[in-house]
């Protein structure tokens, strides 16, 4: 298949399984930065070839066989983060743009390869699950927006989900990093902001920030 093919199964899925997204064309269209007329073109032509079911008007939901495509997509390009981030100790945004690329060009065995070298994780340096061969995703998500967490609780950072590089780069200066562990002090609910400490700092974050930083509870 082609890469914008991946590209958009890809789309559809991570819009499908992210709170607050959809997957109407529109959507996509603007996730992947087409038109809207080219994202109903290719959902049309997906859904002629089983890999989603297209109805005007509606969400685009993916077929057992556009699922499977999906996950060996995101298995390859969450495989290649880690793999890249140990090698290399690159930044978040700068392994997310080389395994954008390394995707479409890795066969199933160098993606096996990567994985027993690395040790088969689950997770990649942004805390997303890693799916296994077999296309699943065997760890269950019990994280929360930082947006919703309580004052005065301590977390662990499980997940960044964002591609910016300007998000990650003020998050590795402040050591909003996966597995790191914040304080949330204030939930200014009148204005949307969370005061949290990270290694002793206290930082102010607004919505946009805190609705794409998930946490888990310390056991």
């Amino acid at each position: 298949m082609s890469i914008a093919v991946e590209n958009f199964v890809k789309a559809v899925y991570n819009n499908n399984t992210n709170d607050g997204n959809d997957t109407k064309p529109g959507s996509i269209a603007k996730k992947l930065g087409i038109s809207s007329a080219a994202a109903t073109d290719m959902a049309k032509k997906l859904a002629l070839k089983d890999l989603l079911h297209y109805q005007k008007y509606q969400k685009l939901e993916l077929t057992e066989k556009g699922e499977k495509m999906a996950l060996s997509v995101i298995r390859k390009h969450r495989l290649w983060e880690a793999f890249l981030f140990k090698m290399f100790d690159m930044s978040m945004h700068e392994i997310h743009r080389e395994a954008e690329l390394l995707e479409h060009q890795t066969s199933e065995f160098l993606t096996q390869k990567i994985s027993n070298y690395l040790g088969n994780p689950k997770f990649d340096p942004h805390g997303d699950p890693i799916p296994n061969a077999n296309g699943e995703i065997t760890t269950k998500d019990t994280s929360i927006a930082l947006s919703k967490t309580k004052e005065g609780q301590s977390y662990i950072i499980s997940r960044l989900l964002s591609n910016d590089k300007e998000f990650f780069d003020f998050c590795a200066e402040n050591g909003l990093k996966y597995g790191n562990t914040i304080k949330v002090s204030k939930q200014l609910s009148s204005n949307k902001m969370t005061q949290v400490i990270v290694n002793n700092n206290t930082i102010l974050l607004n919505q946009d920030f805190t609705n794409i930083i998930y946490v888990n509870n310390i056991n």
